[in-house]
């Protein structure tokens, strides 16, 4: 059973799913009455708790107040006759857009411990978490070639080979990834020439990975990478506009030489 225990998650208001005026889970208000409803229904058989408050969280205290909002609702199924064999509290531990290489993996035994410490679970019950981006989202980059560079009245345009049919998540709601011109990493940056509103070939104007951004002179052919895509790129990926799905390249390396 799947509720809402109307808590902020502090994140992008597109992907805040545990407030009140969200369309997911059951409403603390209506709880009572589903919990009558439920001591009716002897085909129905609830063995857990479910919820989900956002994603992209970077402020650990908002799962403190996740876990003060479980165990009040914890205890009042209790009072209903109603024990669970699982508690699932969701996932939306954010990872570092900004700085991907100095932050490949987040801090999951901060994240871990506040759960240990404010979460109060019954014997026999099970925890359950939905990490998601959180484990897969440093182990992905879009890469892109400069098809053309437009010189705007007021600002520059490198217009890539991919758009928001590769990487829908800018243009969704407005999410930062870092972009790098990786065809001329050691290249000094021109203050004269380095400001590019980083976009695809799409025929939207939310078809944009960025604007404004600092790069070194960019020109056609260049090779730009798209960061932090291994969550949310290929999986939302379409052919919108009779566009090819892009093709995935792997390497393999042991997370243990990342940790």
């Amino acid at each position: 059973m799947r509720l809402n225990p109307n808590v902020d998650a502090l994140t992008h208001k597109y992907i805040t799913t545990g407030l009140e005026e969200n369309k997911f889970g059951i409403d603390s208000d209506d709880l009572p009455r589903a919990l009558d409803k439920l001591s009716n229904y002897d085909s129905i058989n609830v063995i857990g708790l479910h919820f989900h408050i956002g994603s992209q969280i970077t402020d650990l205290n908002v799962f403190k107040t996740l876990c003060t909002k479980i165990n009040i609702i914890k205890k009042e199924c209790v009072n209903h006759g109603l024990t669970f064999e699982y508690v699932n509290v969701g996932g939306g531990l954010g990872v570092d857009y900004d700085n991907p290489d100095a932050n490949l993996v987040p801090d999951f035994a901060s994240y871990f411990s506040v759960f240990n410490d404010n979460l109060i679970l019954e014997q026999g019950e099970q925890l359950y978490f939905e990490l998601g981006r959180a484990v897969v989202a440093q182990c992905g980059s879009l890469v892109s070639k400069v098809l053309y560079v437009k010189e705007g009245r007021n600002n520059n345009f490198a217009i890539l080979d991919a758009g928001m049919t590769e990487l829908l998540r800018p243009a969704l709601y407005q999410s930062y990834h870092k972009v790098e011109n990786i065809s001329k990493q050691d290249s000094n940056i021109n203050p004269s020439n380095s400001k590019y509103d980083v976009v695809g070939p799409i025929c939207e104007s939310s078809d944009c990975f960025g604007r404004g951004l600092t790069l070194p002179n960019t020109e056609r052919n260049d090779l730009i990478a798209i960061r932090t895509t291994g969550a949310y790129g290929e999986v939302m990926a379409s052919q919108y506009n009779l566009r090819k799905l892009p093709e995935a390249y792997y390497a393999e390396q042991s997370l243990l030489n990342v940790l």
